[in-house]
Order: C-alpha cells, then structure tokens, then sequence
C-alpha cells in the first residue's frame, strides 16, 4: 500500500462515497468539490487495485486540526488501510495541539479510534457542540 497526496478525480470521489454510504455527500457533489478545494490536506491508500481509501483534513495546520472524511472502499476495510491513513496524518500534524473528528457513535468506530489515541470529549472534560 502507498499513501500519497489526492489529487480530486470526480468520478472517483463519488465511486468511493457511494460505497461507503455517505450519499449525504454526493448528493451535493458541487459542494463536496468545493470542500476538496478548501482541504487542508487529502490522502489517498492506493494498491494494485488503485484507490483503496483516503483521509481528508481541514484547520489551520498549526493548532488544530479537523479529520474531516476517512472513508475506505468497503471492500478494503478491516485490512488496515483507515489505520494507515490515520497514522499518515497524525505522523505528518504530530504538533498540533488539537486533532478532532466527529464520527458515528458505534461501538465498531468507537473501538478504532480509541485504539489510534483518540478519546471521547467528556473522557477529557470538554464537550462539543454543532448547529444542525
């Protein structure tokens, strides 16, 4: 497996959130280009058999940052493709202060993030908040 700066293929980013559910996305595909331009950094896992997931950061890059999008091609999970793109962004912002992400609250998410250093807000005293 490689990992290695994204560059945006439409059909691609579509392919790749359809498959991984998050037709929230992709039904707004303008609006997902938009934020592919805006990103921080986007990581891509590649194989043999071409893209297998990628990872896609916003913030500052010196305070905070966001993991905005992890997804990885169902077909790939569970072999350590998330991981590795995980690590590849933790690696590359090892200081900054902040790293956040929102996820499902699954015990199946929750086990993988724990198990890559991140806790719970209310495990560290804090609390999050969004506008829906």
């Amino acid at each position: 497996m490689t990992i290695k700066e994204y560059v945006y293929n439409e059909d691609e980013v579509f392919r790749l959130y359809s498959e991984a559910g998050w037709v929230a996305y992709t039904d707004d595909m303008a609006a997902l280009r938009e934020g592919f331009m805006n990103s921080l950094l986007i990581l891509a896992a590649y194989g043999d058999d071409g893209l297998l997931g990628l990872i896609r950061v916003v913030g500052d890059g010196a305070t905070i940052i966001f993991i905005q999008d992890i997804l990885v091609f169902p077909s790939f999970q569970r072999q350590g493709v998330g991981s590795a793109l995980l690590r590849a962004v933790l690696e590359r912002f090892a200081g900054v202060r902040q790293i956040e992400l929102l996820t499902d609250n699954t015990e199946k998410t929750k086990a993988f993030y724990n198990s890559m250093g991140f806790h719970e807000f209310s495990e560290i005293g804090c609390c999050g908040f969004m506008k829906c």
